[in-house]
């Protein structure tokens, strides 16, 4: 038989096969009656099967093209929207917060727990949260959102706590992301946790389909691709997951991806972060943007015959609390003569601690020993300082500057990098321009004035009920001082840059002036501090600047002083130590001199308590304008005064200094960020 009559056979109907192939030979006379037959239904099930099949073929072929290409991960976001529409009544409000999705469907059989499905990731229930956003301004770069994600449950019961403090504080829109695989309402996932509204937190639900049956490759997919959607329509200014071992390795993994590919801040918080970083959650968006930004180095300059308070130093450094972000780099200047304790307690050093998490074993310690033997003169000491640290990003990098008199609490650092971010990054201390008037923050509270001779009246605040109505009494407060400290201050790296160019040129009007200014002999700072705190003090005058000092309360849980192993610096030791303290003819008014000096230098005992509960202001750190100001010498002062009082002290300090004549001081150009050039004309 032939193709074509097999080909026929397969298209006639049974009936038709039947007949005689007589029956289908045409007619020799012609038909004039004749009429075609009507197809049977069957012949038509037949043909329509037959296309059915040969379509859903070619479905299965294009459906299972592997894609080619780019990243898919990076494509803009495209979603699915399952009986969503723009105007239906409960679409969410794009002002409001969102309301809760619709129930997940069961997109997988409950009897297939094998993780083993590894197709294209959709988001059936993103979208909707993300376009309701649009009143938080996600598509600027710069806005207030904060975003918590996770994957694991537990690792989402740690975050929501910490979600819903920072959310009842109003300083930023909270953001809460699941992309887990487990299929938990997000209702029930806010009820088990006791999240209301009251916490003003968004909830989105980021997990992609299939996810039970999903293979790890696969969500480690869906996370990044989930991050990558989200910051489109939200640009976070802050991610914060846990890091510690509750969360899911692909979601951690996934997190750290999109965080080093679009270079946001993620915030990895340790174990337990609720207690211990609970201060977190006071700072506002833009501070926490800076989080893994700054950076802070350690200089301590040892003194001869000083070992057993640097020991006392050094331990109390190793047992404070570093959780909330790196170890700093710790740099030790050691005198040409090393104290034989000192040398052994080196030996066995390391820095970090133990008790630190350090997965290289990287050293961060440094340590300088001089060379030359004799003593250094007040520049020389003053130079050789100042060369131990220079920023390599002035915006970022900060040194804190600790004597060996100082013991630290273990809550220090915290106490550092909170002031840090509120004072210097914030967006309320950047906008209305405060943090260009900050030298520094100190750690322990003065207790007399530069001179060694007067003591501080220490500012206090008025304590108020809850109500507002009645004064309770009067508390103890942060404050603005002007006078620069030595004992434990964190030097921000912009006025250290500028304090290097200060001293530079300083030293050399010093050489070149004849007769030598009395701007620049006079001793105002006593010899119980280095040399080089003379030159802070001049800048702090001529600029206008200003340290942040604690207040009494919180000082006790930050630093002490001790004073029964107290040396002098080494460029006044030999002319101080030959000088007793009190002589046999002294007069009645030396004598109570004395004692006062020795009482005021009495050390305040550290009580460490939470950080948070040291602070008068319920755990807030009070804003610059409501903090009292002090002068160089101790006078209470208002911000206003305090201007016309540097631009006064900067004008006789370019005449004397600077050599600058009326006309130079007119011609004179701008001011130059980091340096000090504008207060010398003959330098130039």
């Amino acid at each position: 038989m032939s193709t074509w009559a097999k080909m026929r056979g397969f298209f006639l109907s049974d009936e038709e096969l039947g007949k005689k192939d007589d029956d289908h030979k045409p007619f020799k006379n012609g038909s004039p009656n004749w009429h075609p037959a009507r197809v049977p239904p069957r012949r038509s099930l037949k043909r329509i099967a037959l296309v059915l099949v040969v379509a859903l073929l070619v479905y299965l072929f294009f459906k299972n093209i592997p894609v080619l290409g780019p990243d898919t991960r990076m494509r803009r976001p495209s979603y699915v929207y399952p009986g969503h529409a723009a105007n239906t009544p409960n679409s969410p409000s794009p002002y409001g917060r969102p309301q809760s999705p619709p129930s997940r469907p069961n997109t997988h059989p409950s009897n297939t727990p094998e993780r083993t499905f590894n197709g294209p990731v959709r988001f059936l229930e993103l979208a909707p949260t993300l376009h309701a956003i649009s009143g938080t301004r996600g598509t600027m770069v710069i806005n207030r959102n904060i975003l918590f994600a996770s994957s694991s449950l537990k690792s989402a019961a740690t975050l929501l706590p910490i979600a819903c403090q920072m959310g009842r504080e109003l300083k930023s829109y909270v953001h809460f992301a699941l992309m887990s695989r487990s299929e938990i309402e997000i209702r029930e996932l806010r009820k088990v946790n006791g999240i209301d509204e009251s916490c003003q937190i968004i909830f989105h639900d980021a997990r992609a389909d299939y996810g039970p049956i999903s293979t790890d490759d696969r969500m480690e997919n869906a996370v990044f691709r989930g991050f990558h959607h989200i910051f489109n329509y939200m640009h976070p200014q802050a991610i914060l997951i846990d890091g510690s071992n509750d969360e899911e390795r692909f979601f951690l993994q996934a997190a750290q991806q999109h965080s080093n590919a679009k270079k946001n801040t993620l915030i990895e918080l340790p174990r337990r972060a609720g207690k211990r970083l609970e201060w977190l959650t006071k700072l506002d968006s833009q501070a926490l943007r800076m989080w893994n930004k700054n950076h802070i180095d350690i200089l301590i300059h040892a003194i001869p015959g000083a070992s057993g308070s640097l020991i006392r130093l050094l331990r109390s450094l190793s047992d404070a609390d570093y959780t909330s972000s790196s170890v700093p780099h710790l740099t030790i200047e050691l005198p040409h003569d090393i104290d034989p304790p000192t040398k052994r307690f080196l030996e066995t050093f390391t820095w970090p601690p133990a008790h630190v998490y350090n997965p290289t074993n990287a050293r961060y310690l440094s340590l300088r020993h001089r060379i030359p033997h004799q003593r250094l003169s007040e520049e020389e000491s003053s130079a050789r300082f100042l060369e131990s640290f220079w920023p390599a990003q002035p915006e970022h990098s900060h040194i804190l500057v600790l004597s060996p008199q100082v013991e630290l609490s273990p809550d220090f650092y915290h106490y550092l990098k909170y002031s840090l971010l509120e004072y210097r990054y914030s967006s309320v201390s950047t906008y209305q321009h405060w943090d260009r008037r900050l030298f520094g923050i100190s750690l322990e509270q003065p207790l007399r004035l530069l001179d060694g001779k007067g003591t501080v009246s220490l500012p206090t605040v008025l304590k108020s009920s809850d109500s507002g109505d009645a004064v309770e009494g009067e508390i103890s407060t942060s404050f603005l001082w002007q006078a620069p400290s030595s004992n434990a201050v964190l030097f921000l790296g912009e006025k250290w840059m500028e304090l290097h160019d200060f001293v530079s040129r300083s030293l050399e009007a010093k050489q070149d002036l004849d007769p030598v200014p009395t701007l620049l002999t006079e001793k105002v700072v006593s010899t119980q501090y280095p040399s080089w705190l003379e030159h802070a003090l001049r800048l702090a005058r001529a600029r206008g600047y200003w340290m942040l000092y604690p207040g009494e309360d919180t000082a006790r849980n930050l630093a002490t002083v001790h004073s029964e192993l107290n040396r002098m610096p080494e460029e006044y030791a030999s002319q101080e130590n030959s000088k007793p303290l009190l002589a046999d003819d002294a007069t009645e008014e030396e004598i109570e001199n004395v004692r006062q000096k020795i009482r005021v230098g009495m050390e305040v005992p550290l009580a460490p308590v939470s950080l948070l509960d040291s602070l008068s202001n319920e755990g807030h750190l009070r804003p610059f304008g409501d903090l009292p100001i002090l002068t160089w010498d101790g006078q209470s002062t208002d911000y206003q005064e305090l201007n016309s009082l540097a631009a006064k002290y900067a004008a006789e300090f370019k005449e004397k200094v600077g050599s600058c004549t009326t006309k130079s001081v007119e011609d004179q150009k701008q001011r130059v960020s980091l340096l000090a050039q504008d207060l010398f004309c003959a330098t130039d």
